[in-house]
């Protein structure tokens, strides 16, 4: 029987000061051992609160949370504060006493240098926000742990790091409980998936691409005051499935299920349409660098190369922590100059660049009022938006969009300053790490404006799914001086990086373990042919009974409407729906189990 780490029993927590905000309203829910579990949600909605119950660090107002006698925990929070005067040492290595000993620890190792912590002398005093977040993250990893509980791990992480991580993570037998916006690491480590939202907790099979299937499918019974989110996750779902079939772990029934939810709906971008649209918006010059050289404290960026936008291009730009990419964003906006080389802007080039610093804001204004400000329509393509449209994809709900913006968070701030960025409908965009402080729905309603937007994009960004997604193409700095186009994406810059022995752990990386894999099958010998046939026939049956399990829970949900009048009868459907949803829950986890023996 697997052994529960954790238990939160009816809890409830409040906003800090505001009893009429509940972040958390009679939740109950388990960690057991080897839990992946990632946790999603609008921000503010509850995500970080709910970590600090699990890890202790907040008490709850009501119900109570009981932990596993002797539970060895980590907790990582998003905001990384050091004693004054410490060093690297005193925070990650404050356990050990001579060098020889976390030497000896592989894992040790393992951990410093995946986060390409070299130096454990270094004052904290003097680490950039990246650095800090590397070092509080080796601290809650090195230790032998039952548990550990990350919030926004992979903020100001690389490409490479994240892939680390996940790395690291996944070959682990430890439970993780983590928040984080980037979804090919929600999709690629965890087994589980915890939606917070209006106070409730929802617990899914699965990483991200199973929630959003799980999504849309609940999309299909909401009501019309749902269209616009049932639409997107729709849409988000169609991509997915548009990508490498490895992104879900679901068994055939449920894909089939979805693909017949997914049927009409149009490829995310219409490539050619926007392209033609954006050459007759910018005509063919964009912006050029021509034989262009940019140095920075002595190291050279870009030695005597020569890049041309287009009009309606879409480019990513990937590159290790410190390559120069915003520097390079900076030169092709015009507000840093090239030591040597031309740059050639378009006539009628219209810029907007986000950088990664929050601007200031007209904080005595609201922020309908600070949006239409700028302009109070704006067209994506052949799609026309009001201010107040827009606000919402970008997570600003109508009673929200009369906040004062001296009065939104950090979050918030960003969002807004991206919404009115975009509301001065440029058509040359540059974003750098638009991703920042974003929750995931926020970051699906941004890709599905991006989506229709007709212009020449440029996006620097750590987050894996938003440029594969929004991107065409991707180019990257390696620290030659030379700007690489590289066909094969993120997949190839990371192959690249880890066949030079530049990678993080200087060697290539381990490929994950995929979400929803039982964690006790991932090693052991190799299942004989004999066994790996009586397994897809085992898999071939459970599917087929959880296709008439899923078959009677429709129509069980159907009699329970009928029998709205009635409460007598509906106690009673309620019962045996309860007990097939258990069984089809059970038959699904032996068809995972079966469909892994399968492959062997």
């Amino acid at each position: 029987m697997p052994e529960n780490l954790l238990n939160l029993e009816n809890v409830t927590a409040h906003v800090p000061g505001d009893a009429s905000r509940v972040l958390l309203d009679g939740v109950s829910l388990g960690v057991e051992r080897g839990d992946r579990i990632g946790v999603v949600g609008l921000n503010g909605g509850g995500k970080s609160t709910l970590l600090d119950v699990i890890t202790g660090d907040r008490p709850v107002e009501g119900g109570r949370v009981s932990r596993l006698g002797g539970l060895r925990m980590a907790h990582l929070v998003q905001h990384d504060r050091f004693p004054a005067g410490s060093t690297v040492r005193d925070i990650v290595l404050a356990e050990y006493g001579a060098d020889h000993e976390w030497a000896a620890d592989a894992r040790v190792r393992d951990v410093l240098d995946g986060l390409a912590i070299s130096d454990i002398e270094r004052p904290t005093d003097g680490l950039s926000g990246g650095e800090k977040r590397r070092v509080a993250l080796a601290a809650a990893l090195i230790g032998e742990l039952d548990l550990v509980v990350l919030d926004e791990p992979t903020n100001h992480l690389d490409v490479e790091g994240i892939g680390w991580l996940a790395t690291h993570l996944t070959a682990r037998r430890i439970a993780l409980v983590v928040v984080t916006h980037d979804r090919w690491f929600l999709d690629t480590v965890c087994t589980r998936t915890w939606e917070v939202a209006n106070g409730r907790v929802e617990s899914y099979t699965g990483g991200y691409a199973d929630w959003v299937y799980a999504r849309a499918e609940r999309g299909r019974q909401a009501d019309a005051a749902e269209q616009r989110r049932r639409n997107l996750a729709r849409k988000e779902l169609a991509w997915l499935r548009r990508g490498p079939p490895a992104r879900t772990s679901k068994p055939r029934y449920r894909i089939e299920a979805a693909e017949a939810l997914i049927a009409d709906v149009p490829a995310p971008r219409d490539t050619v349409e926007l392209m033609a649209f954006a050459t007759n918006r910018l005509g063919r010059t964009v912006l050029e660098l021509e034989d262009a050289t940019v140095s920075v404290a002595g190291r050279t960026l870009l030695d005597d190369v020569t890049w041309r936008l287009g009009p309606g291009d879409r480019v990513g730009i990937v590159g290790v922590n410190g390559s120069g990419k915003t520097t390079l964003l900076r030169a092709l906006s015009g507000e840093r100059a090239l030591d040597s080389g031309r740059r050639v802007q378009g006539s009628t080039v219209k810029m907007a660049q986000l950088s990664q610093e929050l601007v200031d804001l007209p904080a005595e204004m609201r922020v309908l009022e600070a949006t239409e400000a700028v302009a109070k329509y704006v067209r994506f393509g052949k799609q026309e938006m009001t201010a107040s449209q827009v606000l919402e994809r970008l997570g600003f709900p109508a009673a929200r969009q009369w906040t004062p913006v001296g009065r939104l968070s950090g979050g918030e701030r960003r969002r807004l300053q991206l919404t009115r960025l975009l509301m001065d409908e440029p058509n040359v965009l540059l974003l750098d790490e638009p991703t920042n402080d974003l929750d995931v729905d926020t970051l699906a309603g941004l890709e599905d404006l991006l989506d229709g937007w007709p212009g020449t994009l440029v996006v620097v960004s750590h987050d894996r799914y938003l440029t594969e997604r929004v991107c065409d193409q991707v180019v990257a700095l390696f620290g030659d001086g030379h700007l690489t186009h590289l066909p094969g994406g993120i997949g190839e810059y990371l192959t690249r990086r880890a066949a030079t022995g530049h990678g993080p752990a200087g060697a290539a990386p381990t490929a994950p373990v995929p979400a929803g894999a039982p964690v006790a099958q991932a090693a052991g010998p190799k299942a004989s042919a004999a066994e790996q046939r009586a397994a897809r026939k085992d898999a071939q049956r459970l599917e087929r009974r959880m296709g008439q399990l899923t078959a009677q829970e429709e129509k069980l949900h159907a009699r329970l409407a009928e029998a709205a009048t009635e409460p007598g009868r509906l106690m009673e459907l309620d019962r045996e729906l309860k007990a097939v949803v258990a069984e089809r829950e059970s038959v699904e986890l032996e068809w995972f189990e079966a469909a892994e023996r399968a492959e062997g």
